[in-house]
């Protein structure tokens, strides 16, 4: 099986790091032409030539707008929307409005902001396919991450209506699931973890492997592998469907 991204065009949000990076790589060296943006500059400024980058925070739709003011004009064919933040670990009496507004903002505002801008592309064209960047937070319960959670099932519920709403005119959207990924950001995630808990950080990374039933960690390119597939022809009828890459989670909190 050999998939081409050759002629399409695709924007992934918040591609200077992990999985959006990794996934914004792997589309250029497929073929595809490459946008991206993200918060932090120095990602971007290292990111291969011919990936076209802005800096951009995803929660302002005025900054998204004016990406897509510069993009839609020649089309796209490709939405990826990866952006998140982990939020605050707290329980929820413990966390501020400022906390959980920064948090629903990145992880669902940004997701409605791109596919309100995308769909009547693609519908113009009769093609076009979206990813959203899910959570096992968006499948099940997460205490002390219940911004996170919510902002999940929120993203969850806004892939399988938008993959009715939009699939008569051939626009497939799917959610990812990914488990728990190797890189900065589940440090981050493992160390709030132990420091809310007063754990060691090696035991919270145990706790976050046993988990899931293979007891594992992932590595960012296999989220993109999932992604390639999606957004290629092999899955141009894959649709409405939530798919973790993960080790199947069973538990986003096992007791200590």
């Amino acid at each position: 099986m050999q998939i081409s991204l050759e002629g399409k065009r695709a924007f992934v949000t918040a591609g200077g790091d992990g999985m959006g990076r990794t996934t914004a790589i792997t589309m250029h060296e497929l073929g595809a032409e490459v946008f991206t943006c993200d918060i932090d500059p120095r990602g971007l400024a290292t990111l291969p030539d011919g990936i076209t980058t802005w800096e951009c925070d995803v929660s302002d739709s005025s900054a998204l707008n004016a990406i897509f003011d510069e993009i839609l004009p020649g089309g796209l064919d490709i939405m990826i929307n990866n952006a998140g933040v982990g939020g605050p670990t707290k329980l929820v009496e413990d966390v501020t409005d400022e906390e959980w507004d920064h948090c629903m903002s990145i992880c669902i505002d940004a997701q409605f902001y791109c596919a309100r801008r995308v769909a009547p592309v693609f519908k113009a064209q009769q093609s076009g396919v979206i990813i959203n960047m899910i959570s096992g937070a968006g499948i099940m319960g997460f205490p002390g991450r219940s911004p996170y959670a919510a902002a999940k099932w929120a993203a969850a519920g806004f892939t399988e209506t938008l993959a009715m709403e939009l699939g008569p005119d051939n626009i497939r959207v799917n959610g990812i699931v990914p488990g728990n990924v190797n890189g900065d950001r589940m440090e981050r995630v493992i160390a709030a973890h132990a420091g809310a808990e007063g754990l060691d950080p090696e035991a919270v990374r145990h706790m976050y492997a046993i988990g899931t039933s293979m007891q594992c960690y992932v590595d960012p390119q296999e989220i993109s592998d999932l992604i390639m597939f999606l957004v290629s022809d092999y899955g141009r009828h894959i649709s409405g469907q939530i798919i973790g890459v993960d080790g199947n989670t069973e538990t986003l909190y096992p007791r200590s």
